[in-house]
């Protein structure tokens, strides 16, 4: 057991718990969204923009293809549901195996992501993911994308429901450490393979390329 004395652990999900979805999955979903809505052609620069945008560039894509912003984005959302639900049941998104180590570590734990909280609920359903008594996934409106990380909205709302004062986060992502220092908490940064070369803008607390690693912290 780790001396750090955190009450809790909490995960990001993508590149953490499970794979990332394939970028070309996600790259389809964003033309079926935009083919649901629009009679225009998407361009390749709006398929990546509506990937992971900011507010700002959902409403000058959803400009330009005339439709509102909210309807795009609902649009959107359901068609990332979709696409991730069909790559979870066919097994190409799946767990990684140091999952296991969780059951070690004697401490609450949660889920805080940029998924979909629907998307999140699929994967703890159909991948029978157990122990986690608290899990956020980003509502799919546009108020979820101000919310999303690196703002610490949904990390904190995990802290506060989960009732902890010391939580360890858990991430792959510059986000994911950017967001623990906003909530006032320690990340671990997990160097999986996807990001041997990944540069972070600060030091977090703790670097581990498996979560078995987390029984040494925890």
């Amino acid at each position: 057991m780790g001396a750090n004395t955190y009450d809790a652990v909490i995960f990001d999900n993508d590149g953490v718990l499970t794979t990332p979805t394939e970028y070309d999955v996600l790259v389809e979903a964003m033309r079926t969204a935009l083919e649901t809505v629009s009679d225009t052609e998407p361009t390749d620069e709006h398929l990546e923009t509506l990937i992971s945008p900011s507010v700002a560039s959902l409403r000058q894509v959803a400009e330009t293809h005339a439709v509102e912003a909210e309807t795009l984005w609902r649009a959107r959302e359901q068609a990332a549901i979709a696409a991730q639900r069909a790559e979870i049941t066919a097994g190409r998104k799946h767990l990684y195996d140091d999952v296991a180590a969780l059951e070690q570590l004697g401490v609450p734990q949660a889920i805080v992501s940029n998924n979909q909280h629907e998307t999140i609920k699929n994967i703890l359903e159909h991948l029978a993911l157990d122990g986690f008594e608290v899990w956020y996934g980003r509502e799919p409106t546009v108020q979820g994308i101000k919310r999303k990380k690196p703002n610490a909205y949904y990390l904190e709302s995990a802290i506060d429901e989960l009732g902890v004062s010391n939580p360890l986060y858990v991430g792959d992502s510059r986000v994911d450490v950017t967001a623990a220092e906003k909530a006032g908490i320690d990340a671990a940064f997990i160097r999986r393979e996807h990001r041997h070369e990944y540069e972070l803008p600060t030091t977090p607390a703790h670097e581990i390329h498996s979560l078995e690693g987390l029984l040494d912290l925890v």
